[in-house]
């Protein structure tokens, strides 16, 4: 069984309380209602190197491996902070860094590291393609010097934070490709130095600062292309086992979160003259919640130890998910219900997690589509859809 208790786990751990305790509470709601960015977490953040967790040392980062990463995120979650502003800086990178040229990887890994550059926004999902996504519509047309980029992208977080984005977009018409995965290219689009991107943001239920993106005959320079034209699809999913790890991780920490609060209010609140955590109807669900918490977790850590291993995990990695995402949304539910008319009190922050933690039984993949994975890699079973 893996050791998620090493002296470094540790350390970043501490490291992580010491940061959450500067932003309480109070900050977060303050940041959720007036639906704006984190800049001053963000900023403390960037500043002790742990957004270049990822990024090997000889580029400026930290070297660590994606489970020491993860306890990052399940810190700030299981602080009553929200990770996802941050998420996207440690794992979006890893196509750069596994397809990326050698001129790419010097030219902005250190940077990356450093927190000089964001590259927090990923171009995947459009309108009409949601999870299919070889459906997308997006076109990069080759030209002279490079490309020609036009389409829209939707629910893409951050962009307005985002120095770079990475860009799925067809370069070869899907009638003309033997596979439909075929013909998609990965780029890597600097946001400072094109022009014809446009923003509608959307509000939602959650302060992710979503976006409808807009691309009107964007330019792109030839070395904007991330590996080989025509591979991108493979580079998208060759990441998506470290983002569901990462995801699981957040997700523990959430419900951790709320069963920590559950159980303090259910010890400490009277009614009738006894606290109401010694009914069994109140403890045994708060229990119940702790329980699936911890078994989520250890999938968790399976995942993360076979990736960092280099051994195949895309079962575990997409099992982490599902089991942390059900698990902190039951916990949340828990919580809420524990708290009574207080749960939807915006001052007992009950209501504000509640939100984000619902988030991720839908993205970055739903529950359904990782039954259909499970159903048909793992079992054998004849595809679903």
């Amino acid at each position: 069984m893996t050791e998620d208790r090493t002296e470094l786990r540790s350390d970043l751990r501490r490291l992580i309380d010491t940061i959450c305790a500067d932003y309480p509470d109070s900050y977060w709601r303050e940041v959720d209602e007036a639906r704006r960015y984190p800049e001053e977490f963000v900023d403390a953040l960037t500043g002790t190197g742990c957004l270049g967790a990822l990024v090997p040392e000889e580029f400026g980062g930290l070297g660590l491996g994606l489970g020491d990463a993860s306890v990052l995120l399940e810190g700030i979650n299981a602080n009553g902070g929200n990770a996802g502003p941050v998420h996207a800086q440690l794992y979006t990178m890893g196509s750069l860094l596994r397809h990326g040229s050698r001129e790419q990887k010097e030219r902005y890994l250190p940077d990356i590291a450093a927190g000089k550059v964001r590259l927090q926004a990923f171009g995947i999902t459009e309108p009409t393609a949601g999870s299919d996504t070889t459906k997308i519509r997006t076109t990069a047309k080759r030209t002279e010097d490079g490309y020609i980029v036009n389409g829209q992208k939707v629910f893409i977080s951050r962009v307005q934070h985002s120095d770079l984005m990475l860009l799925l977009a067809r370069t070869t018409r899907q009638e003309h490709v033997e596979r439909k995965s075929d013909g998609l290219s990965l780029f890597l689009v600097d946001l400072r130095e094109v022009e014809g991107v446009q923003l509608r943001p959307l509000r939602t239920m959650v302060n992710h600062e979503t976006n409808e993106v807009f691309f009107n005959d964007v330019r792109l320079p030839a070395d904007a292309l991330i590996g080989e034209e025509g591979r991108g699809f493979r580079y998208v999913l060759d990441g998506m086992n470290a983002e569901r790890i990462l995801i699981a991780a957040e997700c523990v920490g959430d419900g951790r979160w709320f069963v920590r609060r559950a159980a303090r209010y259910a010890s400490d609140r009277e009614v009738f003259d006894r606290p109401i955590g010694r009914n069994q109807g109140v403890q045994f669900p708060i229990a119940q919640a702790h329980v699936h918490l911890e078994a989520a977790d250890l999938m968790r850590w399976k995942a993360a130890d076979l990736f960092d291993a280099g051994k195949h995990c895309g079962a575990e990695a997409n099992m982490a998910k599902l089991l942390a995402s059900n698990a902190s949304w039951e916990a949340a539910d828990v919580a809420l219900q524990t708290h009574g008319g207080y749960g939807m009190a915006a001052e007992y922050d009950i209501e504000r997690k509640f939100r984000e933690t619902r988030l991720y039984r839908i993205a970055p993949i739903s529950s359904n589509l990782i039954l259909s994975y499970i159903g048909e890699h793992v079992l054998g079973m004849p595809r679903s859809f």
